[in-house]
């Protein structure tokens, strides 16, 4: 049996290289932990979610409150940072990630409080009107403008057409509510009707007029899949 040619050892070598170092590349990303925290407005049903999402004990899932008469959702983007620096000096570690999440409500400051989060680096998993809108693009595409009380209506009229889930009623504090959507819902296709509806505003900056959006769907997929985040810095 003849030698094989010099270019064909040359690939082969190559290709040796390339494969040793997509594997410790796939090493070092299975062993690097992202850090997450997450810092929700009040104690409704966003932080039982996100609980149910978070898999790794690193990543942080705080409610906040913001009371008094500066109550706003920049006061919350401001309040994000005072946890996230207690925390990181109490833990020595440092959040790699830092998303604030609020909804659009009855305030004023929503463009602003966008823009306050992105200033200071921090993700923003806003929805307008209501965080409820993330959980009925799990059953149906939706772009009519409709109240938050609508929301649930449909999502409770989507998940009692289950024979099991009959007489569900939905309440803002499930602490099931990840696994639920989980079990009956498609959450593929809630990321891709988010998708969607984001695209039809993409032209206007003027968020507190994109009604119904969410961004909600990009938190969680980095939460699903923060490896993709270790690629993107490499």
């Amino acid at each position: 049996m003849g030698q094989l040619p010099k270019s064909k050892i040359e690939q082969i070598k190559r290709e040796k290289r390339e494969a040793k170092a997509a594997k410790k590349r796939r090493v070092a990303t299975r062993d690097k932990i992202v850090r997450f925290l997450i810092v929700c407005e009040g104690e409704r049903t966003e932080p039982n979610y996100f609980k149910g999402l978070v898999k790794d004990r690193y990543s942080e899932v705080r409610a906040e409150e913001i009371v008094g008469e500066g109550r706003s959702t920049c006061a919350l983007v401001k309040k994000t940072e005072e946890i996230r620096d207690s925390l990181e000096r109490q833990r020595q570690l440092k959040f790699d990630r830092v998303w604030v999440v609020f909804d659009k409500d009855d305030f004023n400051d929503f463009n602003e409080a966008i823009a306050l989060a992105g200033r200071k680096g921090y993700g923003a998993a806003w929805s307008n009107e209501a965080f409820e809108l993330w959980y009925l693009l799990h059953f149906i595409y939706l772009d009519a403008a409709i109240s938050r009380a609508d929301y649930i209506t449909i999502l409770e009229e989507n998940i009692r057409r289950l024979e099991e889930y009959k007489d569900f009623k939905y309440h803002k504090n499930d602490e099931g509510i990840y696994s639920l959507l989980k079990r009956v819902g498609n959450e593929d296709l809630a990321k891709e009707r988010a998708q969607k509806l984001r695209r039809f505003f993409e032209h206007s900056l003027d968020y507190k007029t994109h009604k119904p959006c969410t961004t909600v769907d990009v938190l969680v997929e980095e939460l699903e899949h923060p490896e993709n985040l270790l690629t993107a810095v490499r």
